[in-house]
Parts: structure tokens; sequence; C-alpha cells
């Protein structure tokens, strides 16, 4: 294996024993002074615009003697020892990647999961909440149906308008109004926690457990303040973000813990195309769908 020295840039190869760069000059910091001045006098006094006008045209001159006929140079002296470390070059192969190989060119996640595990992780999300809210009831009002009520209240308007009283008693259309509305927004969130889980491969239960619910309790909470203040001034928001942070909890933990499936961009030209054949398939690496 051969090795070629070099001494950094071009200029700090030069055997000589200074670098010649451009003469400085302070110029074009009158010139910007007196355009600084000629502008200030279009505001204040045409005798500030006179002067500034003259310090301009001196400066330009000044600056023009400096690089015609011939131009100013410096001379720098180049200090040895602060020239870099030699640069050793190594000669090797380039070993070329097949697209698809080692997950070259493969967009992220190359797994996701199933939205059959989103459907029971939200549904088991949700049962955990239901019992947090319930809790609530028991301990803040001594009845479980009055946080039923309250969610009812969500798609039934003249909920709102019951007293306290009336909401700690069971009724029966506003039951299977919370039921059917609580299941379906369960099932909804859980697909969509199991969408969005695989894009954070680092901590997925830490960011749908905990970071998410306080998310959407903070939508709730504000979009409720204007639907529906009545019923917005009767929640325990306290509360309702712990039953939040239960529902994230569990339904990611489901979630997170569920199979895993490969993506079709994973997959070998034989997978793709479905040829079922022994050896094409690799071993151990989830299913497809």
């Amino acid at each position: 294996m051969t090795h070629e020295e070099h001494h950094g840039e071009a200029g700090e190869r030069s055997q000589e024993a200074a670098i010649v760069l451009p003469g400085p000059t302070f110029w074009p910091l009158v010139i910007a002074f007196g355009i600084t001045l000629l502008l200030a006098g279009i505001v204040t006094h045409w005798a500030v615009g006179v002067v500034g006008l003259i310090v301009t045209f001196r400066a330009a001159v000044g600056w023009w003697h400096n690089v015609i006929p011939i131009e100013e140079h410096e001379e720098v002296p180049i200090d040895p020892e602060l020239r870099p470390a030699p640069i050793q070059v190594e000669q090797r192969s380039v070993v070329r990647l097949r697209a698809g190989e080692s997950g070259h060119r493969v967009r992220i996640p190359e797994r996701i999961h199933p939205y059959s595990s989103g459907l029971w992780g939200g549904l088991a999300g949700g049962v955990a909440m239901a019992a947090i809210a319930c809790l609530y009831g028991l301990v803040a009002q001594h009845s479980i149906w009055y946080p039923i009520n309250l969610l009812a209240g969500v798609v039934i308007p003249g909920m709102g308008d019951q007293t306290v009283e009336q909401l700690r008693h069971f009724q029966m259309l506003p039951f299977f109004a919370a039921l059917i509305g609580h299941g379906i927004i369960s099932i909804l969130v859980g697909i969509v926690y199991a969408v969005i889980l695989p894009m954070f491969p680092k901590y997925a239960p830490f960011w749908a457990g905990i970071l998410m619910p306080l998310f959407w309790s903070g939508l709730v909470a504000t979009t409720l303040s204007v639907i529906n203040p009545v019923m917005n001034e009767r929640i325990n928001w306290p509360w309702f973000v712990v039953a939040q942070l239960g529902f994230g909890l569990v339904g990611g933990y489901f979630i997170a813990r569920s199979t895993s499936i490969r993506t079709m961009q994973t997959w070998t030209l034989a997978e793709r195309a479905f040829v079922e054949a022994p050896g094409l398939h690799q071993p151990d690496e989830g299913k497809h769908g």
C-alpha cells in the first residue's frame, strides 16, 4: 500500500517564506461612512449631504489608487511550526452496494405495526382510560355515572343543562352514546398510534404514553372551551390528563409490543414477485402485510 504526503492546501505547501495577499485598506469603510452621510442629508440638511458626497468621492479615489495602476500587496510570513500534519492518502478499493442490499436507500420506517394492533391497543387503552374516569367519579362525585354522562354531553347538547345530581344517575341514552363514542375514538386513536410509533424507533412508549396524551389533552381543552363552555367547566382537567396518560401508556405499550411487519421496500425481488422457492426468502424476518 502506497502513501503520499501532502502538507495542507496549495498555499500551505508553498516553500516560500511568505504568502502574498492583497494589501489592507481602510477606504471601503470611509466610502460606507460617506454614503451614510449622503443619505442622511436627504432627511436632514443639504449640508450633510454635501459633506457625504465629498467624503465618498475622496474615498473612491483613494480606493482606486490602491488597485490601479499597480495593485498593492502585502507579504504574510509563513510559520513552519504551524503547518498541518502530513495527510496520509490511502489507496483503497470501493465495494459498491446493490440497490436494496443492507438497507441501502430504504425509506424509514423499515418496519410497521399492523393496523389490528392499533385496534386492540386502542381498545385496551380505552378500557384503562374508562377505569380511571370511573375512579374519579367514585372519589369526587360518589358515582361512576358522572364521568360517563359528562362524556355523553360532548354529543348530546342537553346534558350540559343537567344538574350535578342528575349527572350522578344512570341514563340509558347517554350511556350508549358515551360507550359508542368512546369506543370509536379509542380505536381511531389506537390506529394513529400504530402508524406513528414506528417513526420513533427510540423510546416509542414514552412518545405514545406521555407526550401525545398531553398534546391531545391541550387540544381537547382548547376546542371544548369554544364548542361547549358549560361542559368544559364541569370537567376536572387534572383527572382528565391522568386518564389520557393511562390510555397512552397502556395502548402505546400494547402496540409497541406487537409483532412488527417488514415493509415491501425491504423485500427481495423474488419476494415482491411472490416466487416460492427454497433459499429465496430471508429467515425470521417477520410477516409480510
